[in-house]
């Protein structure tokens, strides 16, 4: 009894670490060659394994693809949300900004997949969806943040309200993004997101060093 108590575990485990590797290799094979380029062939090679266990994860190459964007934008939605909740009822501004800008994952191999899974969903409205629910869980993160400390942190009328905000410090992060694609400079990246979302969410008047 115990053994077979033993044996779903294992294989449990064992596919785990499986779905993990082929996630690992299918990153580094779409950030090398770009989705559209790639074969289940060339995933399944560089993890290590056969058709078989691509197909024992993942009915698709799409599905394969939409799990990976899923896994690192749910840690960039995790990541932005501890930040953020770092302060009390209030929120001071420049510090949020500086711990959210440097956890935050900006990343050139994940700004390529990120990239053509953006293309690649312009033109699928069923992954549209998905990736909009997506970005609107990341708004939502930071716009309750910020409703939160309303009263003690006044945002720039400009913006609205706390979710005309978070629409902007995500565009923000789409627009920096951009350039480190082009330019692969990380350290300037993160420099100009600070001083971007400080002076978005603030009079402007204390910028980051």
């Amino acid at each position: 009894m115990k053994a077979t108590e033993e044996t779903p575990r294992r294989v449990t485990r064992r596919r785990v670490r499986t779905r993990a590797r082929l996630l690992d290799a299918a990153f580094a094979v779409f950030a090398a060659k770009g989705f559209g380029r790639v074969s289940i062939e060339e995933i399944c090679e560089a993890a290590g394994f056969s058709r078989g266990a691509f197909y024992s994860n993942f009915a698709t190459l799409d599905e394969l693809f939409f799990a990976l964007y899923q896994e690192r934008a749910d840690l960039i939605a995790a990541q932005v949300a501890d930040a953020l909740a770092q302060d009390g009822p209030g929120l001071d501004v420049p510090a949020a900004v500086d711990r959210v800008t440097e956890v935050l994952l900006l990343d050139v191999d994940w700004l390529l997949v990120k990239t053509d899974f953006l293309v690649h969903a312009a033109r699928a409205p069923d992954v549209a969806r998905a990736l909009l629910d997506h970005r609107a869980r990341l708004r939502e993160a930071i716009a309750d943040r910020l409703f939160r400390a309303r009263g003690h942190t006044a945002l720039p009328a400009v913006l609205g309200d706390a979710e005309g905000a978070a629409h902007a410090v995500v565009a923000a992060y789409d627009g920096v993004t951009t350039q480190l694609l082009l330019d692969r400079d990380v350290e300037a990246a993160r420099a100009w997101l600070k001083q971007l979302l400080t002076a978005l969410l603030t009079d402007g008047s204390r910028i980051p060093s």
